[in-house]
């Protein structure tokens, strides 16, 4: 398949609020391909179409560690059902602010309903690495980034440091 040019902070299009997929076209089977190649190309462990500049709610994620071993998994029209009140806290970096880390608290479980790529009605529990990932992914579908998650003074610098970048590559 391809792979596609990221959407890097500060361009607006991250603020974009995603739209629902209706049918599972090939259209959509071919972004779902090209996300996962774009993402292992990164490499990152999720991605939203957003962040490839596709305002549809597609989600890519493989949070595998093993060397040579893939947990591909897809979610579109994700959304959350249910969280838990137990927090944890996660070291998160985005491709779309590349080089930037941050920890960010979420909630530790939450229940996801979703469709897959064969638009079967999902739903699972994840905890740990799965459930930040889905976490950040989804907020990446509302136009939320995880610097939104962090101080007012952080968040600042952070858009800051990007924006002089963009500025300066565009010179």
């Amino acid at each position: 398949m391809t792979i596609r040019p990221l959407v890097i902070l500060p361009d607006s299009v991250l603020r974009q609020n995603s739209e629902p997929v209706g049918q599972i076209t090939a259209e959509i089977r071919t972004l779902v391909a090209d996300m996962f190649d774009t993402m292992y190309d990164a490499p990152g462990v999720g991605l939203a179409a957003i962040q490839i500049g596709v305002a549809k709610r597609v989600v890519t994620i493989d949070t595998s560690k093993e060397e040579g071993v893939r947990d591909a998994r897809v979610f579109i029209n994700p959304e959350i059902v249910w969280s838990s009140e137990e927090k944890r806290v996660y070291d998160e970096g985005c491709l779309s602010i590349p080089d930037y880390y941050a920890e960010v608290e979420r909630p530790d479980r939450v229940r996801v309903k979703f469709r897959d790529v064969d638009g079967t009605e999902q739903e699972i529990e994840a905890d740990g690495l799965l459930s930040t990932c889905i976490q950040h992914e989804i907020d990446h579908l509302n136009g939320v980034l995880f610097i939104d998650h962090l101080s007012k003074l952080k968040r600042d610098r952070v858009i800051k440091k990007f924006a002089k970048a963009a500025k300066r590559d565009a010179a």
